[in-house]
């Protein structure tokens, strides 16, 4: 995993839980927490943090990926805001993902593994078909969640299959609410 994603993850706690907190999860899993934002690191390194933070929060490793998603969107927007541009809004934001984002993660950031989105319109829903051997499905929603209160809307997500469940894919319907 590229080092920007742990400068954010470091970034989000400061900002919402203190820099102490941060300090605990760096000794909770023995991490030195020196990460370049060009460098790559282990996906268990995040894992780690993540499992650190779910037995001091007393929540599960998802609901903490789906935090720092959500916590992580106001960051990207002001380390990346070229990524929102032109976005007018949270669905036309999340459908730029494969086509503007990604592209620019590559090409800042060599190496990095992206994962893959499908998207498809079904009564009204943005139907977000997920996919990608890290199976961080819960950071994803976190993101959608994130990008809807960037954008000052109100969203459900229902997750409707999940590759920890055995899909191939994970399903994640978004409803925008009135």
């Amino acid at each position: 995993m590229k080092g920007v994603i742990f400068n954010i993850l470091e970034q989000a706690v400061i900002e919402h839980l203190g820099t102490g907190v941060w300090d605990d999860l760096l000794d909770a899993t023995g991490l030195e927490g020196a990460y370049t934002s060009l460098g790559s690191y282990p996906d268990s390194e995040i894992m780690a943090l993540v499992g650190a933070a779910a037995s001091a929060q007393g929540k599960t490793p998802a609901e903490i990926l789906r935090w720092f998603g959500t916590a992580a969107i106001p960051v990207l927007a002001a380390k990346y805001p070229v990524f929102f541009v032109g976005q007018s809004d949270a669905r036309n934001f999340l459908l730029s993902v494969n086509g503007i984002i990604h592209p620019e993660v590559r090409k800042l950031y060599s190496g990095a593994g992206c994962p893959h989105f499908r998207f498809s319109e079904q009564s009204g829903e943005l139907i977000i078909r997920y996919n990608s051997p890290r199976k961080l499905c819960a950071l994803a929603h976190g993101f959608i969640d994130g990008s809807a209160a960037y954008y000052r809307e109100a969203v459900t997500v229902d997750h409707r299959s999940c590759m920890h469940d055995g899909a191939d894919e994970c399903a994640l319907a978004v409803q925008w609410v009135s």
